[in-house]
């Protein structure tokens, strides 16, 4: 046991001689242009730091959205077993980078990193015989699991239990809000991994005073909504997107038709929707086929073709628009698009209020978006993994070692990275 904590002993004289000096002789730059072979693994690294307790720099706009920090050998090292390249600059040439980016005219900001969230994901995760209840996987496991950043999982019971106080970010896997069990009826029901699901999902709603799924799900889309009014983060992919928002739209009224929970839908769902409960969307219309794998109009996902599949990241002003300027951070403005339940939203049933981050604007579809809800922050991305355009159920895990460098999973980490920075709501 002693042995065990010489490692944490060490850290901690390193980081107490450091934090002695009163002027530090260098910084570790962590470039996050071309020049970067580990594009993901630098915002694990930056997150280590973070979670040892020293403060970083989030150089927006400068060489692709640069990551700094005091230098120290045991973070050299770490570097280095990472594989993420790092340039050691005098305590001077770092001040006149940052008095240079500081120009008025130049459209970059120094953003100060101070502490690692402390981060949630959503799911299910495993069966009680261990196995994958959902059969995909999930971007956003993945690649924090990639880039070292450490996690805990919490579903249904823990979300009403009142755990998420315990979190400074939530990620929601790609869950139906709904209630419908994703629409999968048609092509999965007689499936054993479907019906074991239905029947656990029941047992869960009885089990925490539920008549229905729908009715469960609806109570956390609600918690976590006052989660975000508190001053949480929350991140979704997929059809926890839009899912999501109608089912905060739909409060007491039935959308599910009797194969879901057992009677008939409300005739006049449409007419009752309160678009006005949602974070995003408006106006959409629900699509009510029980047996079309689709939920309403917000979604965009036909006629795609991976060739011409695109979206273009918005450029904001670093110095006036901090948060969405951090989201945005890349080493490119053009991400390839990619497929999911969810893929992309119809830009006519964006709300105004919201704030739209990448687009297609000759498809007429926006794929990533910001708002604020009260004192916290939300993002909804669609579709369901950047590096395979056409992920199908079952299909293997995608291997990041083959895309340290990915555009579209870069997204994903500046919303990890995000609650780092001191909070500053959108000038206007």
């Amino acid at each position: 046991m002693f042995s065990n904590l010489l490692p944490r002993l060490a850290l901690w004289m390193i980081l107490w001689v450091s934090a002695s000096v009163p002027l530090h002789a260098a910084y570790m730059l962590l470039p996050m242009d071309e020049a970067q072979r580990q594009h993901l693994k630098a915002y694990g690294i930056t997150y280590w730091v973070l979670d040892q307790g020293v403060e970083a720099w989030w150089l927006l706009n400068y060489r692709g959205g640069s990551f700094a920090f005091p230098h120290n050998p045991l973070f050299e090292r770490e570097c280095h077993t990472r594989g993420v390249n790092f340039e050691v600059i005098p305590d001077g040439q770092f001040q006149q980078i940052l008095a240079e980016i500081s120009h008025p005219e130049v459209n970059q900001e120094a953003g100060k990193l101070e502490k690692a969230a402390r981060i949630a994901v959503y799911t299910p995760e495993v069966d009680e015989k261990g196995m994958r209840i959902q059969p995909w996987d999930d971007a956003v496991t993945l690649v924090l699991t990639y880039a070292e950043i450490p996690y805990e999982t919490l579903y249904d019971r823990e979300v009403l239990g009142g755990q998420l106080a315990r979190f400074d970010w939530l990620h929601l896997h790609h869950e139906d809000f709904t209630g419908q069990y994703g629409k999968f009826y048609r092509n999965y029901h007689t499936q054993p991994r479907y019906r074991d699901n239905q029947k656990r999902m029941e047992a869960l709603a009885v089990d925490l005073g539920f008549a229905k799924v729908s009715q469960l799900k609806l109570a956390v889309a609600r918690t976590i909504r006052d989660y975000v009014g508190g001053g949480g983060f929350m991140f979704a992919m997929c059809s926890a997107t839009d899912t999501y928002d109608i089912a905060l739209a739909a409060e007491g009224v039935d959308i599910c038709e009797s194969m879901y929970d057992g009677d008939p839908m409300d005739r006049n769902a449409q007419a009752r929707l309160d678009f006005s409960k949602g974070f995003a969307f408006q106006n959409y219309r629900l699509v009510t086929d029980p047996l079309q794998y689709e939920y309403s109009t917000i979604d965009q996902n036909d006629a795609r073709n991976p060739q011409t599949d695109y979206f273009n990241l918005f450029e904001f002003s670093a110095k006036w628009d901090p948060v969405p300027t951090m989201l945005t951070q890349n080493h490119t403005r053009t991400i390839k698009g990619f497929m999911g339940q969810s893929t992309a939203f119809g830009q006519e049933f964006v709300k105004p209020s919201v704030l739209i981050l990448g687009e297609n604007k000759a498809a007429g579809e926006v794929r990533y978006i910001h708002g604020e809800h009260g004192e916290g922050f939300w993002t909804f991305y669609g579709g369901h993994d950047p590096e395979d355009y056409r992920h199908y159920v079952g299909d293997p895990e995608t291997d990041l070692t083959l895309h340290p460098n990915s555009p579209g999973y870069r997204l994903i980490l500046n919303n990890v990275l995000f609650p780092a920075a001191r909070k500053k709501k959108r000038k206007t």
